[in-house]
């Protein structure tokens, strides 16, 4: 009869706080960056085989054609100036995948992120981010007969019909 009770080794779990509080940072620190304009900067949080997908249905670049896309903006010394609202952030078992949606205040009124980071070394770096225009539920009706004849053709485009 053993009287060993420590735990085995591996089955404590995973404390978040800490990649959770690293997280949020990095995610304040990218919106700083492009409020700033920092070009360099803001891309640093973008792992080499990050996507991004904006707004519009064209919209998603790898991180070169991301790059290639905003250099005109941060170039102008204003990018974008976008200051979370909301945020959940998740992680997986292992604690070097994450996940979030946040719901930010933008330009655009409320937007809500969402995306992937993978954990380099000890730094997170965004993997893919979609940034989607919130609607309100009163309003999609409008909404919807607005942007019909630009998304019907692109539906027609990208169906092949």
């Amino acid at each position: 009869m053993s009287c060993n009770h420590a735990k085995p080794i591996g089955t404590a779990p995973l404390d978040t706080t800490i990649e959770k509080a690293t997280i949020l940072a990095t995610l304040d620190s990218l919106n700083q960056a492009a409020a700033k304009a920092d070009y360099t900067g803001y891309f640093h949080f973008y792992s080499d085989g990050a996507i991004f997908a904006g707004t519009d249905a064209t919209e998603r670049w790898d991180k070169k054609e991301f790059m290639v896309w905003a250099k005109p903006f941060f170039d102008q010394g204003k990018a974008w100036h976008f200051t979370a609202i909301e945020r959940h952030i998740y992680l997986n078992k292992t604690g070097d995948l994450a996940w979030f949606d946040e719901l930010l205040n933008t330009q655009m009124k409320i937007c809500r992120g969402s995306g992937v980071l993978l954990k380099q070394g000890n730094s997170w770096k965004i993997q893919q981010y979609i940034l989607s225009a919130t609607v309100p539920n009163e309003l999609i009706d409008k909404v919807t007969i607005m942007k019909a004849p630009v998304e019907d053709s692109l539906i027609k485009i990208k169906s092949g019909k």
